[in-house]
C-alpha cells in the first residue's frame, strides 16, 4: 500500500475526494492523519499557485507523494469574481453563506449569470510536479437551494441540470463536478504509475 497525502484541512472536500478516487493500490491520508494541525496560507493570486503551495509544503515537511487542489466560482458578469478568492470572498472570519449572500447581492442588476467552478490540482509524485484541471458550466440561481454539498452550491446550477449542486444526489454530483474532472486526471496517472511499476 502506497501512501498519498491530501493535503487539506477540508473535511467536506475529503469525503468528496475518497469517493471519486478508485485507488485500491494507495492509502488516502488526510492532514489529520499525518498530524498536521497549521494553516497554510493561501497567498498566491492563482488556483494553480495555491494547490502548488499547499502541496509544497506538506512535501517539504513530510516527502512523499502528495497532492492537493484549490477550487473557485468564476462570475461571467463580475469579471469572473471572486475566482481564487471564493473561500474569503465576503471577508477572512465569514462563511459560505456570507459569501453567497454577497455574490447574490453583486448580481442583482446583472443578466447574464453565466458561471463556471474550476478546479486546479497539483500533485507531487518522486519529486516531480504534476497538475490537472477540471471544471464545469452553469449559471448562478436567483437563491438558495439544496442541502447537499458545500460552499456555493445551493445556488450554482450546472448546464444540462434544473438543479443546483445541492440539490442534486452526491452520486450525480461527483460524477460531473469541476473536483471529479480534475481528481479523475490525478487518479488516472496514479493508476498508469502502478501499471508501470509492474512492468518493470
Amino acid at each position: 500500500m502506497i501512501d498519498l497525502v491530501f493535503a487539506t484541512g477540508n473535511a467536506h472536500k475529503l469525503i468528496e475526494v475518497r469517493s471519486i478516487l478508485d485507488l485500491p493500490q494507495y492509502n488516502l491520508l488526510s492532514l489529520k492523519d499525518i498530524k498536521f494541525h497549521d494553516d497554510i496560507e493561501e497567498t498566491a493570486t492563482t488556483l494553480k499557485g495555491n494547490a502548488l503551495i499547499k502541496s509544497r509544503t506538506i512535501h517539504r515537511l513530510y516527502g512523499g507523494h502528495v497532492f492537493s487542489e484549490d477550487t473557485g466560482l468564476e462570475v461571467f458578469a463580475l469579471n469572473n469574481e471572486p475566482g481564487v478568492y471564493s473561500a474569503r470572498y465576503a471577508g477572512e472570519h465569514k462563511n459560505s453563506n456570507d459569501n453567497i449572500d454577497l455574490l447574490l447581492q453583486n448580481l442583482k442588476s446583472k443578466t447574464d449569470r453565466r458561471a463556471r467552478f474550476r478546479t486546479v490540482a497539483a500533485l507531487i509524485f518522486n519529486d516531480k510536479e504534476y497538475l490537472f484541471e477540471g471544471e464545469v458550466n452553469g449559471h448562478i440561481a436567483h437563491e438558495k437551494s439544496g442541502n447537499q454539498g458545500f460552499g456555493y452550491d445551493p445556488i450554482f446550477i450546472p448546464d444540462g441540470y434544473l438543479k443546483s449542486f445541492a440539490d442534486l444526489p452526491n452520486t450525480i454530483k461527483n460524477a460531473i463536478s469541476h473536483r471529479y474532472n480534475a481528481v479523475i486526471k490525478v487518479s488516472q496517472f496514479l493508476k498508469e504509475q502502478c501499471s508501470n511499476d509492474e512492468m518493470i
